[in-house]
């Protein structure tokens, strides 16, 4: 056995077996033993991002790590943004990074960092990050990636492989050991946070991680229904249950001067996986947090903690009821009509979803409108594609999704900006025949960044100003663009085109692209930021 047939048997006996790849030269060895190791799905995707941000989906929805694969220091930088994303959305990640045999590291060939090593990068972005020093550490590494990246809500786990550690012969890899233990709320905090929720005070319970989905979303909603708390939730959940039949939460806003708004009623705001809600960027004269003067904050478990059992402690100690939550209703309404708006694309995407789709966010200026119109769509997940700021997640994000659930439709609501940093993200969908549909805003404009200009400026707008932020001169033609890549598409200019082609789109099998000319109106954004 050699260290690269250890390695992926360590991974197979761990449970990983999917694999995002874009390999090259130093990885070779690695993709000939993938080709004789069966029980590994290999998707190749065309950029490291997409490599990165594809895995991110994959894990939130499959519950388990997949392992990518990325050609040394350069090919792992290009994956570091989605890898940051990741990384705050708590996902577990294991990557694989080729390097040159640790004997020709020294000759300083092509590939080797001007002035530091591919362990030195891979740490800014991952918990844990080891490089391998002989063909049987490499195996003993893949098995403490694998396990280490599922402690908690979820670790990036990085393994740097040097060549001559995949053909050297090595030792079986060790066997499977049991998970990682993950802490545990004291008894002490429980009783700290029961007695807060019995003093009587406006109190928000802010949600983020595991506590938005599954058993943690209904012990929270127990929670509320005993202690009349609000549920809230972390701006950019990672994965949101919700939909008709869920347990209702609001999500706090990105707009700081929103968030105060609605925070302001609140007397004391306890967390649960969720860090304390503050502004994204420091803006001049304005305040660094959401929380309002006076709001006490406690925390009754951090991401590190098993939040399920803390919160169903919280329940027992509380006196929750087993049941009686309050839930979302269905929404109906009749098919949208006129312009094309995010308003009429949410009510579009409320009536025709399908029950336990998968919606990808990484609409930007338009999300808020469509997010809120499809409160009340079927039971569905929800996933935010920039948990991290870093965009271009949105396109990889669907794509490892539709690879972990299959059977589920998928459908992105894409901002026209955003998606060109991942675009090939497409091709890798058509390959797979993924099936999720592209929902693509196009309003030929960064727009977020004209909302953001107008904090700082005074006076309009000048043109070249504008020219840093618009996307024309030439357009995108995000028809071309799908087809060239494989993805069948189409272009809807009113609600009533939309409409027709998402149903089309949602009884079809395999990736669609649907172009949606937005009318926008961010006015009322840059009047509110400039008050």
């Amino acid at each position: 056995m050699n260290g690269a047939q250890a390695l992926f048997k360590a991974l197979i006996d761990a449970g990983l077996d999917t694999c995002f790849a874009n390999p090259g030269t130093s990885e070779m060895q690695l993709v000939y033993e993938i080709g004789l190791t069966p029980g590994v799905r290999a998707v190749l995707c065309l950029q490291e991002n997409t490599v990165t941000g594809a895995a991110d989906g994959y894990a939130r929805m499959a519950g388990k790590p997949a392992f990518t694969l990325l050609h040394v220091g350069s090919g792992f930088a290009n994956g570091m943004a989605n890898l940051h994303n990741a990384g705050r959305a708590n996902t577990p990640i294991v990557n694989i990074v080729g390097a040159n045999a640790s004997y020709h590291q020294p000759n300083y060939p092509e590939h080797e960092l001007i002035n530091g090593r591919i362990v030195d990068l891979a740490r800014v972005v991952s918990h844990w990050a080891h490089e391998a020093k002989s063909a049987s550490d490499l195996a003993v590494l893949g098995a403490l990636a694998a396990r280490y990246s599922r402690i908690g809500a979820g670790k990036i786990c990085t393994l740097i492989a040097p060549t001559n550690c995949h053909w050297d012969p090595a030792v079986a890899p060790p066997v499977v050991a049991g998970a990682m233990e993950t802490p545990k709320v004291s008894p002490e905090a429980i009783q700290e946070v029961a007695a807060l929720l019995a003093n009587g005070k406006r109190t928000g319970i802010v949600l983020g991680s595991h506590a938005m989905y599954g058993e943690g979303l209904e012990l929270a909603g127990r929670i509320a229904a005993k202690t009349g708390a609000v549920l809230l939730g972390e701006t950019f959940p990672s994965r949101f249950a919700r939909g008709e039949g869920r347990v209702r939460v609001e999500l706090i806003e990105y707009m700081l001067e929103m968030a105060v708004k609605v925070l302001a009623p609140y007397e004391q705001l306890l967390l649960v996986g969720a860090l304390p809600p503050v502004s994204t960027f420091a803006y001049e004269g304005q305040p660094l947090t959401k929380v309002p003067d006076g709001c006490q904050l406690a925390t009754l478990a951090t991401v590190e903690h098993d939040l399920q059992a803390a919160l169903g402690d919280l329940a027992n100690a509380v006196g929750a009821p087993s049941a009686a939550v309050t839930r979302q209703s269905r929404s109906t309404a009749p098919a949208p009509t006129g312009a094309l708006t995010p308003s009429a694309i949410g009510k579009s995407l409320c009536a025709l979803l399908p029950e336990n789709a998968i919606l990808v966010d990484e609409g930007a200026t338009m999300s808020s409108p469509i997010f809120h119109a499809t409160e009340g769509a079927r039971a569905h997940d929800y996933l935010h594609a920039v948990c991290g700021g870093a965009i271009g997640g949105g396109l990889p994000l669907a794509l490892g999704a539709a690879v972990a659930c299959p059977d589920r439709k998928t459908v992105v609501f894409q901002g026209d900006g955003c998606g060109m940093y991942t675009v090939q993200a497409l091709w890798s969908m058509a390959r797979e025949q993924a099936n999720v549909i592209v929902v693509l805003l196009r309003n030929d404009a960064y727009a977020i960044l004209e909302v953001e200009l107008a904090r700082v400026r005074e006076g309009d707008a000048n043109e070249r100003m504008e020219s840093m932020m618009h996307l024309s001169d030439p357009t995108l033609d995000w028809i071309k663009i799908a087809e060239g890549q494989g993805v069948a598409a189409s272009r809807a200019t009113t609600a009533e085109e939309f409409h027709a082609q998402l149903e089309a789109a949602l009884g079809s099998k395999g990736p669609r692209l649907i172009e949606a000319q937005v009318a926008q109106d961010i006015k009322p954004a840059i009047d509110l930021v400039r008050k």
